[in-house]
């Protein structure tokens, strides 16, 4: 069954997925869709996954379900881009489906924008959510003490991706509302800021991160999260998998699969850790797999 993995740089528009391959891995085990049980129409061609850079949970959740599809006799292409070409490109029909969008908060710019284009399958985990992060012997507990102590951080919030919800939501609500306007809020990517994170940590320096929950960080490494007695991160929010409208025709019986896609955060922490805590590469497929021997049961109820 033929994988593709893709990756786009930031801010390339799309121009049709099949144009932007820049890498690939293949291993023969039939004809598209030639396993699964059910009505396979729009099969003769991969599913086009896409997976926003950096975020943990998406990758995670993609991974396994590339392993879980392949095995059903579908191609799946995952194709790694950022936040805002995501959303186009499921508009556009460039992809079909992406498993990492949280609602109501940090996502909701982008599916105000291309809603109309885009099918939303529902919440499979409803734990997420928006945190600042600092090292968990910092003089401070809450992001109401961090502007009056802005120079134990070197005045800087390590953030990640320029286009992502996080950022906008630190930029636009954290940062005035807070009154720190004063530190210097640094555009990054998640892998820099994990980076960061964990040099700060071995060194026992202090670090102040934009973060999120779920996120295999918070095992990796001693932090905690700063109260936000405004609640200006938001509330908790759902994972979505977001489709384009397209997707229920070409593969209805995955549509069906990812709308009861349900998994709770212990499972998902668990399967963090074992790709991105305790391997050290990128090569996730026997990783994932053997993740799913240790918990058969549960991957296979979510095609039964």
């Amino acid at each position: 069954m033929m994988t593709k993995r893709k990756h786009l740089a930031t801010g390339i528009a799309l121009a049709g997925a099949s144009a932007l391959v820049l890498a690939g891995c293949s291993s023969d085990s039939g004809d598209s869709g030639s396993d699964a049980g059910g009505d396979t129409s729009g099969a003769d061609r991969a599913i086009e996954l896409a997976v926003f850079n950096g975020w943990d949970e998406g990758i995670a959740a993609s991974y396994l379900w590339e392993a879980i599809l392949t095995e059903q006799g579908y191609d799946v292409e995952l194709t790694y881009a950022d936040v805002a070409p995501v959303y186009a490109g499921l508009a556009g029909g460039d992809f079909d489906l992406v498993l990492d969008t949280w609602l109501p908060i940090t996502h909701s710019d982008y599916m105000e924008e291309y809603g109309n284009d885009l099918d939303d399958l529902g919440a499979w985990n409803n734990d997420a959510a928006l945190t600042i992060a600092v090292n968990e012997d910092a003089p401070i507990d809450s992001l109401s003490e961090l502007a009056d102590n802005a120079d134990a951080f070197n005045n800087e919030i390590v953030g990640i991706e320029p286009g992502s919800g996080l950022m906008r939501i630190t930029g636009d609500d954290v940062v005035p509302g807070y009154g720190l306007d004063g530190m210097t809020l640094i555009e990054s990517s998640t892998p820099a800021m994990l980076a960061e994170l964990r040099s700060a940590t071995d060194a026992g320096e202090n670090i102040v991160v934009t973060l999120w929950r779920p996120h295999w960080a918070y095992d990796a490494f001693p932090i905690k999260d700063l109260e936000d007695p405004e609640g200006l991160l938001g509330e908790a929010e759902g994972i979505h998998s977001v489709a384009a409208t397209s997707f229920s025709d070409d593969f209805p019986e995955v549509h069906e699969w990812i709308s009861n896609f349900e998994m709770d955060s212990e499972k998902l922490y668990s399967l963090e850790n074992a790709m991105f805590n305790e391997y050290d590469g990128d090569d996730y497929g026997p990783v994932v797999e053997e993740w799913i021997a240790g918990n058969q049961e549960w991957v296979d109820s979510l095609t039964s």
